[in-house]
């Protein structure tokens, strides 16, 4: 019989190759390219632009290595749908977004990362709802209102948690991830350097929000919709 293809891993594996790939053009890169203020035009990347994209790089490939250790570790099965979601996400805002300058060459490029972002999020967090009842299938009996606004709730946490840690690396290393830098060289300051961040946790929300209620129609009335989606445990032998 012909092996199945893996489509979820396999797509992992090339956006894998992808970032690894990213990583070893920047680092050339980051050795040939002016610093700040030597004869620089506002359009052209410096050394920072391009520890920010090794950053995201790295940070990448550390992410697409994490589903597989956690289905190790903790025992559970992602679906390759998720997967693939998860892995598209990465390729969009780490090499289109960052290595392929979409953030500012695509409108709204990052509007719709972080929309999507927070519906992603908040199918995990439905997931863990489930799990954390330690049940393999989605119940009649467990509260339609309460996964919902679990899910939700879960979903907006972790992009707050998320615009935290571009705050903080902003600060650390000089880099632009809240983009209160214009590509023109222009410092934003006031209501103008706030709205890249505000926009971020907007949509974060109305992604989180149309997963919560689509979650819920499914609970409350068995659609069935989300259960594609949900991680579930791998079943021991005896």
């Amino acid at each position: 019989m012909k092996k199945r293809i893996d489509w979820g891993k396999a797509v992992a594996t090339s956006v894998f190759v992808t970032l690894l790939i990213s990583a070893a053009y920047v680092i050339i890169m980051i050795i040939f390219s002016p610093s700040t203020g030597e004869n620089v035009l506002p359009s052209d990347r410096t050394k920072s632009d391009y520890v920010l994209m090794l950053l995201q790089c790295v940070m990448g490939m550390l992410a697409m290595l994490l589903p597989g250790f956690i289905e190790h570790k903790v025992k559970i099965i992602i679906p390759s749908r998720m997967l693939i979601m998860y892995a598209l996400f990465l390729y969009a805002s780490i090499y289109l977004g960052d290595v392929r300058n979409f953030y500012y060459t695509i409108p709204h490029w990052d509007t719709i990362l972080h929309t999507f972002s927070g519906g992603m999020l908040g199918a995990l967090g439905f997931s863990l709802a489930i799990l954390l009842n330690d049940i393999d299938k989605v119940p009649i009996q467990l509260n339609a209102s309460f996964v919902a606004i679990f899910t939700f709730c879960f979903a907006v946490t972790l992009g707050v948690v998320w615009e935290i840690y571009e705050y903080t690396f902003d600060g650390l290393l000089g880099l632009n991830m809240q983009k209160y830098i214009t590509q023109s060289g222009e410092i934003l300051v006031g209501r103008a350097a706030l709205a890249d961040t505000m926009k971020d946790l907007i949509v974060d929300c109305a992604g989180a929000f149309v997963i919560s209620i689509s979650g819920y129609i499914s609970l409350k009335y068995k659609k069935g919709w989300v259960e594609r989606l949900l991680l579930k445990r791998k079943k021991t032998g005896i």
